[in-house]
């Protein structure tokens, strides 16, 4: 592509060489700069981009676009801009000639059920005969291709790159976790989206955001500034109508965008009644005017019904017939590592779960808990080089719905997994419970108790070699990850690995008395 037509939309402080010649390439890593392309200097959160300039140089780069002050070679053409970052989208948007313009995209943003909605969007979709593709937590996935996911939401070029790879595979519909840090850092101001779906809001990412408010303003911006700018015709809003941020998106967001709320607890324009709630699954009578049909999951708890309602309120705002609804709903029969039940029918009742908030433990230990016959045991840790405060609520909320919480390591990276735990440990003093040694736990258990075991395997272990075939246990923080992070290496281990080892390994019925 021409350089000058690369740089449409883009407002030059000031630029030092000629603006000629083709760009065949755009990186922002300056170890995949190819000849004659353009580097993006960007300040990051870790390294500055601008640092690396001369080795982008030394590898063939011809145009620099950059930010501080620079001065460059005689034979590079040097942009200086405002804000390289969002440059950055521009380029991409530029380059790959605004993919998602011709395509059906649909942003899925709050604290929990991202992953869940997008899967059964997904699903909703596919039954009615859409060619689907889906950027997440877990993949970036289309057709039969599956991609790692470095990030929930990717960087604003990868994300421009890989809608147009999906485009021109002939993919329809895009749906899209829009992480806050990918708001904040302006991941996907050049797409064009034609819905933004609002799960919920509770307290994450703190050590990024600082405060909750700045958190709610960063999902915000998503409804405020970025949906309404894409270009569409038609957008909408999907929003929690019983959570309060999501009252407040709806009191506060003034953008002509239509609004769609679904809820259990308040007057939504997609509501519930009645269902019911059972370890085999949800069975609810969804209503939305004129529409009212009946639909079966077997997906588990109140949470996942939420995640049923704004993907099903989505799909009716799409014009999608209920039976493609109803379909798609019914042959979900799980998401990686979202409250996924990996023990069979004669075992205890295993699940591993991502919750890593004190949020979403509370909600996955209180749905739990209305399925429970006999004892729920709980393994988590809190990751490393994250936000602190939420360690001591994540203590307190995983003894005051379990019978036995055993306390362990989850990603520590360069932390110390003790000082992790002590965090924790700050939460769980609050609660009148019992901390006793791993030892003990082989003598059974009359009242609610706690123990540490750092090693993450070996807790794993110990929990399901103690419950009984009436038992549930829970395994919560990394769900489907399949890498711990200790210091700077990502080693493989994947909690439903460690879990259903540990299963085929039990002997006898064990359990926690």
């Amino acid at each position: 592509m021409h350089v000058r037509d690369l740089l449409k939309d883009v407002e030059p402080l000031h630029i030092a060489g000629d603006l000629s010649g083709n760009v065949p390439a755009i990186c922002y890593d300056s170890r995949h700069c190819e000849k004659n392309g353009l580097f993006v200097a960007i300040p990051g959160l870790k390294v500055d981009g601008h640092n690396y300039i001369t080795e982008a140089v030394a590898r063939g780069a011809r145009f620099i676009v950059y930010e501080r002050d620079y001065l460059p070679p005689s034979d590079i053409t040097a942009i200086q801009v405002r804000d390289s970052r969002r440059v950055l989208g521009i380029l991409g948007r530029n380059f790959y000639k605004d993919p998602s313009a011709g395509m059906c995209l649909i942003g899925v943003t709050g604290t929990n059920g991202k992953t869940t909605v997008t899967y059964l969007l997904e699903s909703i979709l596919k039954a009615a005969g859409f060619k689907v593709g889906v950027l997440g937590t877990v993949n970036y996935r289309f057709n039969e291709e599956v991609l790692s996911a470095p990030n929930t939401t990717p960087e604003s070029y990868e994300m421009q790159r890989i809608i147009r790879i999906m485009a021109d595979a002939g993919i329809t519909h895009v749906i899209a976790e829009v992480a806050s840090h990918a708001v904040a850092l302006k991941r996907v101001d050049d797409c064009s989206f034609d819905m933004g779906i609002f799960t919920n809001l509770s307290r994450d990412h703190l050590d990024y955001h600082g405060t909750m408010e700045n958190y709610f303003l960063a999902k915000k911006r998503f409804f405020d500034d970025i949906l309404p700018s894409g270009g569409k015709h038609r957008k909408f809003m999907i929003l929690n109508g019983d959570d309060p941020w999501g009252q407040r998106l709806l009191r506060e967001v003034r953008t002509g965008v239509p609004s769609q709320t679904f809820g259990i607890e308040t007057e939504c324009d997609m509501t519930a009644d009645p269902f019911t709630l059972s370890l085999e699954g949800i069975k609810a009578r969804i209503h939305t005017a004129p529409l009212s049909f009946a639909i079966v999951s077997p997906l588990i708890g109140k949470f996942n019904l939420y995640n049923i309602l704004a993907a099903a309120m989505a799909a009716v705002s799409l014009n999608i017939p209920e039976n493609f609804i109803r379909t798609g709903i019914a042959k979900l029969k799980k998401v990686p590592g979202r409250l996924e039940k990996i023990s069979k029918s004669d075992e205890p009742a295993v699940f591993v779960d991502y919750a890593h908030t004190d949020d979403a433990l509370k909600r996955v230990l209180q749905n739990l808990s209305a399925f429970k016959r006999r004892k729920i045991v709980t393994v988590f840790g809190c990751g490393g080089d994250r936000d602190r405060g939420k360690r001591p609520l994540m203590g307190k909320a995983a003894v005051s719905f379990s019978d036995m919480t055993i306390v362990t390591s989850d990603n520590p990276r360069t932390e110390n997994p003790l000082a992790i735990i002590g965090e924790i440990e700050k939460g769980i003093r609050e609660i009148p419970v019992n901390k006793i040694s791993p030892e003990t736990l082989n003598k059974g258990l009359d009242e609610k108790s706690y123990t540490i075991i750092p090693d993450r395997k070996k807790a794993i272990e110990k929990a399901v070699s103690l419950a009984a075939p009436s038992d549930i246990v829970l395994v919560a923080g990394k769900g489907h990850e399949n890498y711990q992070i200790v210091g700077e290496a990502r080693m493989p281990f994947d909690d439903r690995k460690i879990a259903k080892k540990a299963l085929k390994n039990r002997s006898g019925k064990g359990g926690v008395n």
